[in-house]
């Protein structure tokens, strides 16, 4: 009950305050008292957010480049790979058989050259006794020239026979984890085929988009790459991943689509906390020393645009439109046009105000002692009084 008898005075306190009567000796606001605070600045720290998503450093996918049944799958789903590390062996004998086929090629070339050196060398020392002439000579050294070329041709179809041999032992090209395995033992693949992607997460890229206006911003401070402050990865349950990162890279291209740039955070991963294909948020602080910083209770909102009452040297006060920063706190706004250091504007009352009206400036903190004093003066008449009006 006493609760509520003084909730009920400090209501019918503010409410004589700002109808500006009460009984008479009491102390009482003028009808054109109000609170009036001049514009400074102080540190303010904000911060953007921005949808991303979350990819590995290198994010490799796995296919065959030869077709084949899958006849070994040596991997599980997760599993940590090294580069070189063999993930799948395919059928592989036919490819074998031909291997066999080019080595026996290769011999056959082999000794053709060898009987066609012989013959060479042969037709060098007759020629040198002037037993025979230089057509003979050419025609051997063509031979085996010739016999030359059909072993190298020979040797080279061995080492593509190998080289396609090897092709059936699917290895990771970098070091990472494995993702899913969507085929099995048995399965029919080819060179479209995927068979997996192995994730390199030891630290991860982070995609994410910033608004061309906020790209132009900070373009024009002078904060680029080198100079933007660690950001932080607010994780898909809310909490915020443990390690800060840094933004590497911005697109010199705007989508025209969107209207935005897109950037990439690299962040640590350590604990492999962090899953390429997550989903997440950027958050960028921001730390201004001097920014100017209203209450939000002394600004009004129409269509859209919030608006303050200034005062001016005349004590009239000015209806002026005010644009604030994007993020705030809950309580204050940061204004980032509309105000200036040394311009005063009204903190309380601004809903019986008209642009124009002249005032007589108080302080807050006298607007407060007045509530106080007006609420310890109040008789149980007054508080009658003022819930009946």
């Amino acid at each position: 009950m006493k609760k509520g008898i003084v909730l009920m005075v400090a209501a019918s306190a503010l409410l004589l305050v700002s109808c500006g009567k009460s009984g008479g000796g009491r102390p009482t606001f003028g009808d054109n008292e109000y609170p009036v605070l001049t514009v400074g600045t102080q540190s303010a720290a904000s911060q953007a957010t921005y949808p991303a998503s979350i990819k590995g450093v290198q994010d490799v996918q796995i296919s065959p480049k030869v077709q084949g049944f899958i006849i070994q799958i040596n991997v599980k789903e997760g599993q940590t790979v090294g580069a070189g590390q063999v993930l799948f062996v395919l059928d592989n004998a036919t490819y074998q058989a031909q291997v066999r086929q080019m080595e026996a090629a290769v011999n056959t070339a082999q000794a053709a050259c060898n009987t066609s050196k012989l013959s060479y060398e042969n037709s060098q020392k007759l020629y040198e006794n002037k037993v025979i002439g230089d057509f003979e000579l050419q025609s051997a050294t063509n031979a085996y020239e010739s016999a030359k070329a059909q072993l190298a041709q020979a040797q080279a179809g061995l080492a593509s026979a190998k080289e396609t041999l090897s092709f059936c032992y699917v290895k990771s090209p970098a070091a990472g984890v494995v993702g899913t395995l969507p085929l099995k033992v048995g399965a029919l693949v080819n060179t479209a085929s995927v068979l997996t992607t192995v994730s390199n997460n030891s630290s991860m890229e982070v995609y994410f988009s910033m608004t061309e206006k906020d790209a132009l911003e900070m373009s024009k401070s002078g904060e680029g790459l080198q100079k933007l402050p660690a950001v932080k990865l607010k994780l898909a349950d809310g909490t915020i991943y443990g390690h800060d990162g840094k933004v590497t890279k911005m697109s010199g291209v705007i989508d025209a689509a969107t209207g935005t740039v897109q950037m990439i955070a690299v962040f640590p991963n350590p604990e492999k906390l962090l899953k390429s294909g997550g989903s997440g948020s950027i958050v960028i602080p921001h730390d201004n020393a001097s920014a100017i910083v209203i209450p939000q209770s002394c600004v009004s909102e129409v269509q859209n645009k919030k608006f303050v009452y200034t005062v001016g040297k005349d004590n009239k006060v000015k209806y002026t439109e005010i644009k604030v920063s994007p993020q705030d706190d809950g309580v204050n706004y940061v204004v980032t046009d509309g105000l200036k250091v040394g311009d005063k504007y009204v903190t309380n009352g601004i809903t019986k105000l008209n642009d124009g009206m002249e005032i007589v400036q108080i302080t807050p903190e006298r607007y407060q002692q007045k509530i106080k004093e007006q609420a310890k003066a109040m008789s149980a008449g007054d508080i009658v009084n003022a819930m009946k009006k």
